[in-house]
């Protein structure tokens, strides 16, 4: 036990050091994160609705900041291209991202092409009764997403580290709260720190988004990279 729960302090770590620096990433991480919490409580009662808010806010939300936000460029803190990152991902890279989300997009085609799902559901009558069976779709997408990936590192890694990306990823909405709840208020303060600057002397702002996150360099103990 001790070790999974090293392994996982570990790709915490990791994960956070090298694809969280966007003061805007870590915000939109914070919605993720309540949205998830939120989808959780729903699952008990509403499994499909939990799936719809899961993947249209808190997937969304969570994605949206490392495609669009997140440096792509050299990262001087930890001394790596974002080539060597994506690289050693033990999750879903960029590019495996771009795939999954393509699968979500196009997940409720087959809907449309046949309404029955090959005898699989009943044909929906309402435009609700179509909402209801996309979220089980996005639902069973959802979890076989996760069981694949977790599999797929028990051949291409380890049985533990699978476990401990798993174990991460279910929890990472409650580190993520922990983590990033004083994002959004630093990221308006570093708007306005900028503002102020160029009011003083303006001239063009050299700051990134991802200026002053927190984030420190190596970890003694980290050696992963997570999703």
């Amino acid at each position: 036990m001790r070790h999974f729960l090293e392994e996982l302090r570990v790709q915490r770590w990791d994960d956070h050091r090298y694809y969280h620096h966007s003061r805007i990433n870590q915000s939109l991480h914070l919605l993720s994160a309540v949205s998830f919490l939120v989808a959780y409580a729903l699952a008990f009662k509403n499994p499909a609705g939990a799936a719809l808010v899961g993947w249209l806010v808190a997937m969304t939300s969570r994605q949206v900041g490392h495609l669009f936000f997140e440096p792509k460029g050299y990262d001087e803190v930890n001394h790596a291209t974002h080539e060597h990152k994506e690289e050693i991902k033990v999750g879903y890279n960029l590019r495996r991202k771009i795939v999954l989300l393509a699968l979500w997009a196009l997940s409720p085609l087959p809907l449309y092409l046949e309404p029955s799902l090959f005898g699989l559901c009943e044909p929906h009558q309402s435009s609700g009764a179509l909402i209801h069976q996309i979220g089980g779709i996005w639902l069973a997408l959802g979890i076989g997403g996760l069981l694949f990936r977790t599999v797929q590192l028990f051949f291409v890694r380890d049985l533990q580290t699978g476990l401990v990306w798993a174990t991460k990823i279910l929890t990472d909405p409650f580190h993520d709260i922990k983590l990033y709840h004083k994002a959004p208020l630093r990221l308006v303060q570093d708007r306005a720190g900028r503002h102020g600057r160029a009011v003083q002397a303006p001239q063009p702002s050299v700051v990134s988004d991802g200026a002053d996150t927190g984030i420190a360099g190596d970890h003694p103990a980290a050696s992963s990279a997570a999703s």
